[in-house]
């Protein structure tokens, strides 16, 4: 069953999801490091958080981040769900739902309709109208400009032959707005 958006759930009492700021690179350094190390999510140089903090929520309990996740614009309409990471003391508690329902709410004001994310969470996404997709989501004229991209994503979105060993095993998901 999908989750519809008009019915998303709150966040879990005591979470709070707010925009990003630089102070917490540390802490979204932190949640994605065992998960780069088990190869779940590819570690980033902190230099890449800092330019990208704008693209990111995080999750706090008690003043703590225990989640993070961003929503980055690849083009005019399609935009990039990266870095959704939960604290493992907190998986199962609804931070990761609390999050991904705010970056889609992020991705409608910034006039996005697709989004696009390339995941082992394929029951997680699929919860939250994602579905598996082959080949492309955009037309080649598209296509050829994401090619002059130096963003690692947007290789991984295009699905580009120098990323493969980063990406095996992951699905590409997209959700219509």
């Amino acid at each position: 069953m999908v989750t519809s958006d008009a019915a998303a759930p709150p966040p879990p009492p005591g979470v709070l999801v707010r925009p990003a700021r630089t102070a917490d690179v540390r802490a979204i350094r932190a949640l994605v490091a065992p998960l780069a190390e088990a190869r779940v999510l590819l570690q980033k140089e902190a230099v890449a958080y800092y330019e990208s903090v704008v693209d990111f929520v995080v999750a706090e309990v008690d003043g703590r981040v225990v989640g993070c996740g961003a929503v980055h614009v690849l083009w005019e309409d399609l935009g990039e769900v990266r870095t959704l990471a939960v604290e493992a003391g907190v998986v199962g508690r609804g931070v990761g739902s609390a999050i991904l329902v705010r970056l889609v709410e992020r991705a409608r004001e910034l006039g996005l309709s697709r989004l696009f994310c390339l995941t082992f969470e394929t029951e997680f996404f699929g919860r939250h109208g994602f579905t598996a997709i082959e080949g492309q989501a955009v037309e080649p004229e598209v296509y050829a400009e994401l090619l002059r991209s130096y963003d690692e994503g947007v290789a991984e979105f295009l699905d580009l032959e120098r990323v493969k060993p980063n990406t095996l095993g992951n699905v590409r998901m997209l959700r219509v707005l």
